[in-house]
């Protein structure tokens, strides 16, 4: 018998550094979205110096303390462990992923879970490649670095979902547990990492069409340096996967 919504819980990790201005709209947004659903969210602040604590802290006043989780790390340690770190703190049994900085509209859980409860699914990611998916906000280079990079991945990688690079995802705890303890990479390359190999080991991925927004506020953090780091990921993926 599938499981109903509501004898599910999520935990929803959110990555934040210098996320001041965007931390309590995207909470704001989360609570809007998802009136009927049993979620929790982990805040994993890398001692950022804008003040982004205090506002979590004011968050947690509004929404309760057992809705919001701070869970701080000292300074900037990277993407991937800021999952691992937010994954030991959750108690849903299933686990969402996303940006802070408003990139990944929380309108879009809704479909994640619907997708997953109707597909059974251990993974349900968001797309911006697929019909009904898009950027918006970006120059054409970016799109083009953007589209690039995932074609390049497709063939060299053959992973079966359209958006590798996208980091908007819905997991299964048990399988997010399982992929993140085989993942070796930090930071923006973490992303593709974590879908190459759920590919590999056979779990069932499902795909949800989203607009990915470029950052609103504060600057985006993908830079000439990020690409090398792609390029360098991708051939390690090749040969270890």
């Amino acid at each position: 018998m599938e499981a109903k919504a509501d004898e599910n819980k999520y935990s929803i990790i959110i990555p934040t550094y210098n996320e001041r201005l965007n931390i309590a709209l995207i909470v704001y947004l989360i609570f809007k979205h998802l009136p009927n659903v049993n979620f929790e969210i982990i805040v994993v602040d890398d001692g950022s110096p804008d003040g982004t604590q205090d506002i979590v802290k004011q968050l947690q006043e509004v929404y309760g303390e057992d809705r919001i989780l701070l869970r701080p790390r000292a300074k900037k340690l990277g993407l991937g462990t800021a999952y691992v770190h937010g994954l030991k703190h959750a108690t849903g049994n299933f686990v969402v992923i996303m940006d802070a900085d408003l990139s990944h509209h929380p309108k879009y859980l809704p479909s994640f879970i619907k997708k997953q409860m109707e597909t059974g699914s251990s993974i349900v990611t968001g797309t911006r490649y697929v019909k009904g998916g898009g950027v918006h906000g970006w120059n054409l280079m970016r799109k083009l670095t953007s589209r690039g990079a995932n074609v390049l991945a497709q063939t060299f990688l053959w992973p079966g979902v359209s958006d590798l690079t996208g980091s908007f995802r819905l997991y299964k705890k048990s399988v997010l547990e399982d992929i993140i303890s085989s993942c070796v990479s930090k930071g923006y390359v973490f992303q593709m990492e974590m879908i190459v190999r759920a590919s590999r080991k056979g779990y069932h991925i499902e795909e949800v069409p989203i607009t990915f927004v470029d950052r609103v506020y504060g600057s985006s953090k993908l830079g000439g340096s990020e690409i090398v780091e792609y390029l360098k990921g991708l051939l390690y993926l090749l040969v270890t996967t």
